[in-house]
């Protein structure tokens, strides 16, 4: 089990305390990668002073203006949030959570997001997620200090690295591997008239969900973009042959007869 190939992943940080207590919090349970996507303050002294012992942590930090720049390379993508979404992903509480997380990171890189202090993830950045990962809590009061939540996720990690169960490893694809499927997914809709520009309505984002839930493996993903290679010749094809017999139609029309001279003249 590589808790190196775990990244936790703070997004628009607005107090730079919590990227601090962030680092002390990774530390504390073994884990290194940091990466801050858009922070308000970083580098700052406050967030040097939370940190305590794990200045190391922030010094090694990854600051991005993207979150594709992180998830680029992932296989598996797991959003943090205290509210429930209009998005289908598959819920999992923190228990649950870490040990999905420990299945895959003998040789896969896994990407846990938090959100913003105020507003948590956007559900643009919960669409690139495999899974919605909670912490149970009291009802009347659910809410969790960004810090809080991430040493609770942190922890439940490092119980399930203390666990000598073999777990059965699985090829999943990188993000961006995904992500081009989407892209030839859409093409492919576009050129068969599923999807059709003045009604369109929200079938992309659904099929996006779907295949979120069912993560493709590799192999899998390779024989869906199969799939839609045969299905866009197919298409093309006919669409050629189509054109080609419209303009032999219109070159063996006989051309509009002209007047004689004496009716011309008439």
């Amino acid at each position: 089990m590589q808790l190196e190939n775990i990244r936790i992943v703070l997004i628009n940080t607005f107090h730079p305390g919590n990227i601090g207590a962030a680092a002390r919090a990774m530390k504390n349970m073994g884990l290194s990668n940091l990466y801050l996507v858009d922070p308000v303050d970083f580098p700052s002294g406050e967030a040097t002073a939370r940190a305590a012992g794990a200045q190391d942590i922030l010094e090694q930090a990854k600051v991005v203006s993207s979150l594709d720049e992180v998830l680029s390379d992932c296989q598996l993508v797991i959003g943090t949030s205290a509210r429930t979404r209009t998005f289908d992903l598959p819920l999992l509480d923190v228990k649950k959570g870490a040990v999905e997380i420990m299945k895959q990171t003998d040789d896969a890189n896994v990407a846990i997001l938090f959100g913003r202090e105020s507003s948590g993830l956007l559900n643009e950045e919960l669409s690139l997620c495999n899974f919605h990962l909670f912490i149970p809590t009291n009802p009347e009061y659910p809410v969790l200090n960004i810090s809080q939540a991430l040493q609770i996720v942190c922890y439940e990690i490092w119980l399930n690295t203390q666990q000598n169960e073999t777990q059965t490893t699985v090829d999943y694809p990188a993000q961006k591997d995904v992500g081009y499927f989407y892209q030839h997914l859409e093409t492919v809709l576009r050129k068969a008239h599923f999807l059709i520009p003045q009604h369109e309505g929200r079938a992309m984002q659904k099929l996006q969900r779907l295949f979120n839930r069912a993560r493709p493996e590799r192999e899998e993903l390779g024989m869906l973009r199969g799939v839609l290679s045969s299905i866009e010749k197919r298409i093309d094809t006919l669409q050629n042959e189509s054109l080609e017999q419209q303009n032999k139609q219109e070159t063996l029309q006989p051309e509009a007869s002209q007047p004689n001279s004496d009716e011309t003249h008439k």
